[in-house]
């Protein structure tokens, strides 16, 4: 049985490739941060009790941040395969928090390269990188092109990046790159732009909310659907030597063209809904971000296969049956007579 060790596993990326890999018969350990509650919903659906004998998800506390913790639980678990995506990865917020970004992004990769390392061991490594490494460079972008990062995420990005380059050439450890472009998901957090639009229309429409507000809606990034692209992840450390890749749909689409797929989806004419608060914009946008993963297609067989429509459909449909289950009322129901009463008592607030 192949073990491995995903940090980050609580998060989007994290939790579909625990599904994926316990699909395919490995014994997987998870690392979350200690909080006085619990953030492991999105992993619920295969959280088994410890006392179960035969059990194969465990979880383990520690952090990025901490490399003596790294080392005792690479020396505890022994993994075969290391996939690393735990980040501050909001790119956003990486503007108000560049020092948090910078260390949790950037130097938690070094730690943990250098833990694995240390370890002694012949673990394949997988280092979660980023189309906003590309940043102001024009697209179509691929493993060729010249990075300019726009954000402190993307710079943490970027030193990640190279980091995992030095220790695959210095120590000849087995370490690639996934340079991933966007991918959504219902388990993509609320506060994320793709999210946060899926998210709006369906409350819209049934009632609960009458706006979204947003930033840059000419903004353009390829998106596409996050459970194909852990497969990729994991595709990539199965071949014969490390390299890096680009994971993309190679389809580019506005943020505007993303807010009319969601709305239509629900019968609502966005332009009703939508309003601009330039609190969303960044202080350096990044214009376009388009992916060529022809690298990828040639030489292990991955591609993208859902399109941003229906990626949206998909979000959008996902966000009406949560509603339907915390209310007697189904989605389609009349709108509530004291919205406000029900978003403070029953539904989470819409992120702002």
């Amino acid at each position: 049985m192949k073990r491995a060790l995903i940090t980050g596993i609580t998060g989007q990326d994290g939790s579909y490739l625990a599904d994926l890999l316990l699909e395919k018969g490995y014994e997987v350990h998870g690392i979350v941060r200690r909080s006085s509650s619990f953030n492991t919903r999105r992993l619920d659906h295969i959280y088994r009790d410890p006392h179960d004998s035969d059990r194969r998800l465990m979880l383990h506390y520690g952090d990025v941040s901490d490399a003596s913790r790294l080392v005792t639980l690479l020396m505890r678990i022994r993994p075969d395969e290391v996939y690393h995506l735990a980040a501050q990865s909001h790119v956003r917020v990486s503007f108000d928090e560049p020092e948090h970004t910078g260390d949790t992004t950037g130097m938690g990769t070094t730690r943990l390269l250098e833990a694995i390392l240390m370890s002694g061991r012949d673990i394949r490594y997988y280092q979660a990188s980023s189309s906003e490494m590309f940043g102001a460079t024009p697209p179509p972008q691929n493993e060729q092109t010249a990075f300019h990062p726009r954000s402190p995420y993307g710079a943490a990005k970027v030193y990640s990046y190279w980091m995992t380059r030095n220790y695959r050439e210095a120590h000849g450890m087995f370490a690639v790159n996934g340079i991933l472009f966007n991918h959504e998901s219902p388990r993509r957090g609320e506060t994320f732009v793709t999210r946060k639009i899926a998210r709006a229309a369906a409350r819209i429409k049934a009632g609960l909310d009458r706006y979204v507000y947003l930033g840059n809606l000419d903004a353009v990034r390829d998106w596409g659907y996050a459970p194909e692209y852990v497969e990729g992840m994991w595709q990539m450390l199965q071949l014969d030597r490390p390299d890096d890749y680009v994971l993309a749909t190679g389809v580019g689409s506005t943020v505007r063209e993303f807010v009319e797929h969601c709305f239509a989806h629900v019968c609502l004419d966005w332009h009703d809904h939508v309003r601009h608060d330039e609190a969303y914009l960044r202080p350096a946008e990044v214009d376009a971000l388009v992916g060529d993963a022809s690298k990828a297609r040639e030489e292990f067989g991955w591609s993208a296969r859902t399109p941003v429509d229906r990626l949206a459909q998909i979000m959008v449909d996902a966000e009406l049956e949560q509603l339907a289950t915390k209310t007697p009322e189904t989605w389609s129901a009349p709108p509530f007579a004291d919205s406000r009463t029900f978003r403070e008592h029953v539904a989470p607030a819409v992120p702002r």
